[in-house]
C-alpha cells in the first residue's frame, strides 16, 4: 500500500490534494506567494529604475543652534534615473537650468530665492556605493567623497505617510541620532541627504532635536535626471570641508562678483563669487554705511548647526 506523497517535494502539475498533508498544501502555496511576490518586486523594481522621477521634499532646518524657535522650511529635489540620483534645493535647480540656458545674471535676480546654507549637491552611484557631496567655497568648487551611509536599525513599527506603507529605521550618524520612515512601495534604497542603505524610499527622517526634519510631499516623472556639477572640483574631506566653513568669514572685496542697485525698487542684488545670488534691501544697507559688510555677513551667515556634527 503505498503511502502519502511527501507533497513538498511535488511540482503543481503532479498535485495530489487528497494524498497531501495540509500544513503540506499550506506551505506549498506560502511558497508559490511568496516567490510571486518576489517576482513581482523584481518586475516592478525593474520598470522603476528604467523611468526618472523627482520626489520633492520638505526640509525644515534650525540654522542656529542657539535659537532653536528660528526655522527655515524649504524644498529639496531627490532627482533618479535608478542609476545615479542627485539631492539639490528646488529653487536652485531652476537657478542652474535658467543660467545654463541664456547666462543671464539678471534672470536670476528674478527668480525665487533660497537659503545660502542650501547651496549644495548631493550625488548617489548606486552601483557603485558611492555618495560625493558638491559645494562651492568663494571660486573653488570642492568635492567631498564620503562613502558612510547610515547603519541603520530597522524597527518592527509601522504606520501609513500620505497612503504609503512605512516601516521604521533608526540610527547614529555623523553626531546625530535619526529616525526614519521608508517605504517599500517605492524599491528605491535611496532618500534626501546621505539617507541611503534602506529596502525602499525614505519617506520622511528627523534628528532627536529636530534641527533637520525632512519630509516626502510630491513625486513627479520627469523626463531625464540633470546635473549642474563642475567638471573641475577641488577634493577635501569632509572635516576640512566643515573647518572651512565654520572659519568663513565675509569682505566685500572677497566674496561680491557683481552688485545691481535698483534704488527705485529699493532692492540691491548680490551675485557672490560661489554663484550664490540673492537680494537685499537697499534701505537698510544705505544707513549701515560703514557697518554694511557686517550686515551682509550677517544676513548671509552660515549655519552654526549642521547636519553633520562630526
Amino acid at each position: 500500500m503505498a503511502g502519502k506523497k511527501d507533497f513538498c517535494q511535488v511540482s503543481i502539475y503532479s498535485l495530489d490534494l487528497e494524498m497531501a498533508d495540509s500544513a503540506c498544501v499550506q506551505e506549498y502555496f506560502n511558497n508559490i506567494s511568496s516567490k510571486m511576490y518576489r517576482l513581482l518586486f523584481l518586475l516592478w523594481a525593474s520598470f522603476f529604475s528604467a523611468q526618472s522621477y523627482r520626489f520633492v521634499y520638505e526640509y525644515k532646518i534650525k540654522p542656529d543652534a542657539a535659537k532653536k524657535d528660528s526655522v527655515i522650511t524649504d524644498y529639496m529635489n531627490l532627482d533618479t534615473d535608478g542609476k545615479k540620483s542627485y539631492f539639490q534645493n528646488g529653487v536652485k535647480y531652476e537657478r542652474d537650468s535658467t543660467y545654463n540656458a541664456d547666462k543671464s545674471y539678471p534672470a536670476l535676480l528674478k527668480s525665487r530665492q533660497y537659503d545660502r546654507n542650501l547651496n549644495y549637491t548631493v550625488e548617489k552611484d548606486y552601483a557603485q556605493k558611492t555618495i560625493n557631496f558638491y559645494d562651492k567655497y568663494k571660486t573653488v568648487s570642492i568635492i567631498t567623497s564620503d562613502n558612510e551611509a547610515p547603519k541603520w536599525k530597522i524597527v518592527n513599527d509601522f504606520k501609513k505617510i500620505n497612503s504609503m506603507n512605512c516601516q521604521k529605521a533608526v540610527a547614529d550618524y555623523k553626531g546625530r541620532k535619526w529616525e526614519a520612515w521608508f517605504s517599500k512601495d517605492f524599491p528605491v534604497s535611496d532618500g534626501p541627504y546621505k539617507f541611503t542603505g534602506l529596502p525602499g524610499l525614505v519617506v520622511s527622517v528627523k534628528d532627536s532635536e529636530n534641527d533637520h526634519v525632512f519630509d516626502l510631499v510630491q513625486i513627479k516623472k520627469i523626463s531625464t535626471v540633470t546635473s549642474f556639477i563642475p567638471k573641475n572640483n577641488k577634493q577635501m574631506t569632509h572635516a576640512e570641508y566643515r573647518k572651512l566653513i565654520k572659519n568663513y568669514t565675509f569682505t566685500s572685496a572677497d566674496d561680491i562678483a557683481g552688485m545691481n542697485v535698483d534704488s527705485k525698487a529699493g532692492v540691491i542684488g548680490l551675485e557672490l563669487k560661489d554663484g550664490y545670488v540673492t537680494k537685499l534691501d537697499y534701505n537698510e544697507l544705505k544707513k549701515s554705511g560703514k557697518q554694511m559688510d557686517a550686515l551682509i555677513a550677517k544676513k548671509l551667515r552660515m549655519t552654526n548647526n549642521p547636519i553633520e556634527k562630526d
